[in-house]
């Protein structure tokens, strides 16, 4: 059987040059340029190990006591004192504000969360209470919230699933569960239906194979020949056939079917999910689509459609800065500067304000 690897590099593409091996297998090793042959980048499967794409990486010497007296003052007697809980909150990780937040309730007694609440206000309440999550905590919050009241924010629910490691989504099924006493699966399915439930509870299931170096290019192309015949080759779209791919296979052979795609069709897999499918569906296709490709391009995207036009997508700005702030978000910042034409500070300081604005800029960091 003849298989493919399929290798990465931190942050630059990967250029690659095939090597006859041995016993049938074929092997990569790097070119000192990115090649035409498989290219990729530091897509969704390894995107949280690197600390050169964190902003935030929390205080050094780092005291919870203090901190949460300074919290504490800031929100003592009349008047909040905003810059302080800034400083404290936006230049800690997110292991230093849960120490914060534990040693806040027994000095003082009161939840943070709570007593943060309580004294702030809009956006700015809204960024600093999602800082004291953690990312699990937060993801679940966030679906949660898609899902409550009348209509569904369809494309949070997407965001997060397509951009999460079926570890990951393991844990927000669970603290899904512990915060809200529901089944995400259940309440996905009572607010979707058709096919965008059908890939949305796809992803839930977390059945996506692990990214291995090597992949069974016969297999590959066979999924290819699949997709091509599911849509392109046929009246009408095949659209079991284009989710149980894209949700199933593992990044690393998606990046080798989109390849010989390519061959196949003509034309990316992109254009073919546009001309086949509508509406959320197509919109949840490319977003695994554009997560395999690359994250960092992904959640660029999601900012700066947050940020451009009339008006702000403060929920889309603010949970991709929380969520990338300590995981790629300085990898984020360059390709945000490619789509838009100008740095994401840049865009964060013409659409915001206050002591939001303030906050936002902390997290961010320079580009």
């Amino acid at each position: 059987m003849l298989y493919t690897c399929v290798c990465e590099r931190p942050v630059t593409f990967c250029g690659f040059q095939r090597e006859q091996a041995s016993r049938g297998v074929q092997l990569f090793h790097f070119a000192s340029e990115p090649s035409n042959t498989t290219e990729t980048t530091m897509a969704w499967w390894k995107a949280w190990s690197e600390a050169e794409g964190r902003p935030v990486v929390g205080a050094l010497n780092f005291n919870a006591a203090p901190d949460a007296q300074t919290l504490y003052k800031a929100m003592k007697g009349l008047g909040t004192d905003e810059q302080a809980i800034i400083d404290v909150l936006t230049k800690r990780s997110n292991l230093q504000r849960q120490e914060i937040a534990k040693s806040f309730k027994a000095q003082f007694g009161k939840d943070l969360i709570e007593s943060l609440k309580s004294e702030l206000s809009g956006n700015f309440e809204r960024l600093i209470v999602a800082l004291m999550y953690t990312p699990f905590k937060y993801d679940a919050k966030e679906l949660y919230d898609a899902m409550k009241g009348v209509g569904t924010r369809e494309s949070v629910i997407i965001e997060i699933l397509a951009s999460r490691t079926k570890a990951q989504i393991k844990e927000i099924i669970k603290a899904y569960k512990e915060e809200y006493g529901s089944d995400l699966e259940q309440d996905i399915k009572s607010e979707t239906s058709g096919y965008l439930e059908q890939i949305l509870v796809c992803l839930l299931q977390g059945e996506r194979d692990n990214a291995t170096l090597y992949v069974d290019t016969a297999l590959a192309l066979q999924d290819a020949e699949a997709l091509f015949a599911a849509g392109e080759k046929i009246r009408g779209t095949d659209e079991i056939q284009f989710i149980t791919i894209l949700c199933k296979r593992s990044a690393t052979h998606l990046m080798k079917v989109f390849e010989e795609y390519q061959k196949l069709a003509g034309k990316s897999i992109e254009d073919s999910i546009k001309s086949e499918t509508r509406g959320s569906l197509e919109d949840a296709m490319l977003a695994i689509v554009k997560c395999t490709r690359n994250i960092r391009c992904y959640f660029a995207e999601r900012l700066y459609n947050a940020l451009k036009g009339a008006g702000t997508d403060d929920g889309t700005l603010i949970r991709v800065l929380v969520s990338r702030s300590e995981v790629d978000l300085n990898l984020i910042k360059p390709e945000f500067k490619r789509i838009a034409g100008k740095s994401l500070s840049s865009m964060i300081m013409e659409d915001t304000s206050g002591d939001y604005k303030t906050a936002l800029m902390n997290l961010c960091g320079s580009d």
